[in-house]
């Protein structure tokens, strides 16, 4: 029987299709050279593309990664199925736009599908650089980041009152829900797709989880693994464009693409999951 396909989300601004799961690069594709380090991640990728999953996030603060993984997406001869991400995080115009054309260097992008700036650092420098990129065809999407709780409000306050921004990047899990109500209405009602990091808090909810039984009503949304509750959980936000977990394993990977495959969570079923995962 054939696995169910990977469950798509439109981007707001166009109607393009965005698989639910991505590819997070933070640590995991900071490495070096050599075949030893690069061939579980090449396999990551295999395990990846073949499920039909797209979008791979980077940034210039994650080391070698944006290299790493221009050099495999090229190895593997898959840029055209892939949506490449990755961010600008320096201050001043000039510093950002040669660090832009950096990062477009090192993945081999020819034309990157989303640049985002990074923790809102110098954002309104690089906001009007980033727009008269996508104006001219040298970007497709833009957007903005930050990965702390305490950063919502702006985030929020920033979709609110600057136009013509495509996506925002933000921290959110089922241990930490703050999004739910500090930044997700507002994406909603502007038209701007959210992507979702840190979904795992770091590997921090599998040691809560560790030794304990996964419940058997997990099976009324095709879950079978912590890792995909945890997903299926932020999956079944609807403000929720796609969600990138970061691995460099590639039995993970498959565990992880299946989190956004076959039936999600109700409305009902995530009150569950909350109430759960809170008396653990």
């Amino acid at each position: 029987m054939a696995e169910p396909a990977m469950i798509t989300r439109a981007i707001p601004s166009t109607g393009e299709a965005l698989p639910v799961i991505g590819l997070g690069t933070w640590q995991v594709f900071d490495v070096g050279g050599g075949d030893q380090a690069r061939q579980p991640l090449r396999a990551v990728l295999r395990e990846f593309i073949g499920a039909g999953a797209r979008m791979i996030d980077s940034s210039p603060m994650y080391g070698r990664a944006e290299a790493v993984t221009g050099d495999l997406v090229s190895e593997l001869q898959i840029r055209p199925g892939v949506f490449l991400a990755t961010k600008v995080w320096t201050s001043g115009r000039d510093q950002g736009i040669a660090q832009i054309r950096r990062s477009t260097e090192l993945m081999r992008a020819g034309v990157l599908d989303l640049i985002q700036i990074h923790n809102l650092l110098d954002w309104r420098t690089h906001l009007a650089t980033l727009r008269a990129m996508k104006a001219a065809g040298q970007v497709r999407y833009i957007g903005v980041t930050h990965y702390t709780t305490g950063s919502l409000p702006e985030l929020a306050r920033i979709l609110d009152s600057e136009p013509g921004i495509d996506f925002v990047q933000c921290a959110y899990s089922l241990q930490t829900r703050d999004a739910e109500t500090r930044l997700f209405p507002v994406a909603a009602s502007r038209g701007v797709a959210v992507i979702v990091n840190r979904p795992f808090e770091t590997g921090g909810m599998f040691r809560k989880a560790r030794g304990r039984a996964l419940p058997d009503w997990t099976a009324e949304f095709d879950c079978s693994s912590w890792a995909q509750l945890f997903l299926k959980y932020v999956v079944g936000e609807p403000a929720v464009t796609t969600l990138i977990p970061a691995t460099a394993s590639p039995e993970h990977m498959a565990d992880d693409l299946k989190g956004g495959m076959g039936r999600l969570p109700d409305a009902r079923q995530r009150e569950q999951i909350r109430r759960f995962w809170d008396s653990l």
